[in-house]
């Protein structure tokens, strides 16, 4: 009896070992491989929602879901000089002094929320991915938490405002259109009592509970970490709840995680490496992907106007400059307090989508290639004096250079196929790739025609005589970059 107990503790043991694949270090966690398909998405879209939705309100170049820190701690940040109280100023000119931040749960409605409808648009701009805000900094959940409520008073849509479960709703929408579903979530939250007087208790009582609870409530695809930096990863018990998601939890084979982990884990470790509107592609030999709004905030801040939103083409052109050097694009959107997306928002998605109908080819499931750009003649240091870069720096790199300053000619990825090579504007007469030798019975071609092309190798280099152009055969969206394919 004593040696079949031993041999079923042994099983036991040995099956618990079996099923804890990946330890709680880092060496461990990293050991894991990215899930393919988020490599070859290439095209997400993020959504800033919440209750700073209600006020909808900074000075430009400021993030506008920051509205309850600016309001509280006078201050503000971004591309430009303020004085700090702009926030304060205007709350209390339209709400009042004596309408707090908490107010705002009683306004957020969502009352003209069409999830189904938001799936159809996210599917028709050609994105493969959504990454929704479950949870900001100010700690409002937009699903029923019991640890959102922890606090000491209901702070969440499903009790509040709302009065619905919003991450299910969309989560459902989302999914049943065939694409992947991501919820971002605020490790901190500036004004929790426990976070500012009990960080351990924050994290063993609220965090780590709270952010169980979201991925086996609504088993995400991706889960995207943010508010980090205040603690190091060991006093977030980071490494211990990745161990429990990759080997325990009902997503551990299918989740992809960010490298939003603690201080100083940024680009070093964790999932993929995460940008935000930084300029210039980085030289990653891992997953990484840029997140950016269309203007210069993530949630909806109606005093953006036209101007301040980025066109579509220098969109499409952001996108394929991240693409070839191996990156993906989370390009976020954010909807009204009534959950209506802005029209502005919903034509740039489409005509990324139209562009990607025809393109799409030359962007997913691709690779880098011959470098990922090929680069005139001048100065390739194009300098920014801006903290968040906008979508000029993109267009001053490609059709708009500054005088003696060069520009991406032309952007190449690949797959098992083809190599593509996109030009930014219509080369007349024909291109040149330099340094490159394909096939001698490659097939050239233009994607938006589909028509044949003649080529030669002339040393190093091929030549592409480019056929002449055709305004009828063309519509204004496939003017934002022009992809020509040579086969393998």
């Amino acid at each position: 009896m004593k040696k079949f107990s031993l041999s079923i503790l042994l099983l036991v043991t040995l099956n618990v070992m079996a099923q804890e694949k990946y330890k709680s270090t880092w060496k461990s966690i990293d050991s894991r491989p990215i899930p393919e398909w988020f490599s070859n998405a290439k095209f997400g879209i993020f959504i800033h929602w919440g209750l700073y939705s209600v006020p909808a309100w900074s000075p430009k170049g400021t993030y506008s879901e920051w509205y309850q820190y600016w309001l509280e701690n006078k201050t503000l940040f971004g591309n430009g000089k303020y004085k700090g109280d702009e926030i304060v100023k205007f709350h209390e000119r339209t709400y009042g002094k004596d309408f707090t931040y908490y107010d705002f749960a009683k306004l957020f409605k969502a009352d003209l929320f069409e999830p189904d409808d938001w799936a159809k648009l996210f599917k028709e701009s050609g994105a493969k991915y959504i990454v929704l805000t479950s949870k900001h900094h100010d700690g409002f959940t937009l699903w029923p938490s019991k640890e959102a409520n922890d606090r000491g008073f209901t702070w969440n849509s499903a009790e509040l405002g709302a009065k619905k479960d919003l991450v299910g709703e969309l989560t459902k929408s989302v999914k049943k259109a065939g694409l992947k579903m991501g919820l971002y979530y605020s490790l901190y939250e500036w004004y929790h009592p426990w976070w500012k007087n009990d960080k351990k208790r924050f994290v063993n009582e609220h965090f780590i509970p709270q952010i169980k609870d979201l991925v086996e409530s609504y088993k995400p695809d991706i889960l995207w970490p943010d508010g980090e930096w205040e603690l190091t990863d060991k006093k977030w018990k980071s490494k211990e709840f990745l161990a429990w998601l990759y080997n325990s939890s009902s997503v551990k084979n299918t989740i992809v995680i960010n490298d939003r982990w603690g201080k100083g884990i940024r680009k070093n470790h964790g999932g993929y490496y995460t940008t935000e509107y930084e300029a210039e592609t980085p030289e990653f030999s891992h997953p990484w992907e840029e997140c950016r709004g269309m203007g210069f905030s993530f949630g909806y801040n109606q005093n953006e106007d036209s101007e301040d939103y980025n066109s579509a083409k220098s969109l499409v052109l952001m996108l394929v400059n991240i693409v070839s050097t191996g990156g993906n694009l989370l390009l976020d959107i954010g909807p009204d307090a009534r959950g209506k997306i802005p029209p502005i928002m919903q034509e740039r998605l489409l005509q990324i989508g139209v562009w990607l109908k025809t393109n799409g080819e030359a962007i997913y499931s691709t690779k880098p290639w011959n470098g990922s750009f090929q680069w005139s003649e001048g100065d390739r240091e194009y300098k920014s004096k801006q903290h968040y870069q906008g979508g000029d720096f993109i267009l001053k790199q490609t059709i708009d250079p500054d005088p003696g300053f060069a520009v991406k000619e032309l952007f190449f990825t690949q797959n098992k196929n083809a190599y593509y090579a996109i030009s930014p504007q219509w080369p007349a007469e024909k291109i040149i790739i330099r340094n490159f030798e394909p096939a001698k019975d490659a097939k050239v071609s233009f994607l938006t025609t589909g028509e044949v092309l003649q080529w030669e190798q002339s040393g190093k280099d091929v030549i592409i005589k480019t056929p002449v152009y055709q305004v009828n055969e063309m519509n204004e969206i496939d003017n934002y970059a022009y992809v020509f394919k040579i086969s393998k």
